[in-house]
């Protein structure tokens, strides 16, 4: 194969390389700026003291629903353990930490007496199927796309406001109650 480029004389075998690697070069830059800037849009976390609140979520609720669950992670980057303690939210009259669970075969939900720990150095999920929220007593439906706010008290590091992303409805019966 011969190249010819007119006033360039023929282009030797470096230079075609160095072409490439400048195109995949800036292809691979954009491809990382891209990535980062969809990874500022996706993540939300929020900090009080040593805690990290990862991700709060809830799902859409149909018209009617009078609760809806609430889900998040909370990493503890301490060396001594805190205790999430109580919780309100302007989109519900009240709201609890709730714990579900299977027990000889039959499925199981019930308040969280106490608050619910989350360990030195430890990692705590509020998941579908597990430990969640609870907001009783919606005042309005959360919809797909929009957020509504919270407030988490801790124990030791006190209290912080959060915004709810509101996810689309779906998952089966064992995800999520409140829908």
């Amino acid at each position: 194969m011969s190249y010819f480029f007119p006033g360039a004389g023929r282009p030797t075998l470096g230079s075609i390389l160095r072409s490439i690697e400048e195109r995949v070069g800036i292809a691979l830059l954009a491809l990382a700026l891209s990535f980062t800037g969809a990874q500022s849009v996706l993540a939300h976390e929020f900090k009080v003291g040593d805690l990290e609140i990862g991700h709060p979520w809830s799902r859409a609720t149909p018209a009617g629903a009078k609760v809806a669950g609430g889900y998040f992670t909370i990493t503890n980057n301490g060396s001594a353990p805190d205790r999430l303690v109580s919780i309100s939210s302007d989109v519900s009259e009240k709201a609890e930490l709730h714990e579900m669970g299977v027990k000889d075969g039959v499925m199981t939900m019930r308040p969280v007496a106490g608050g619910l720990e989350i360990p030195a150095g430890g990692k705590v999920a509020l998941a579908p199927g597990g430990y969640h929220l609870m907001f009783i007593g919606l005042k309005r439906q959360p919809k797909q796309g929009e957020k509504f706010s919270a407030t988490l008290t801790f124990e030791k590091a006190g209290a912080v406001s959060v915004d709810f992303a509101v996810e689309g409805m779906g998952g089966g019966a064992m995800d999520d109650h409140a829908n």
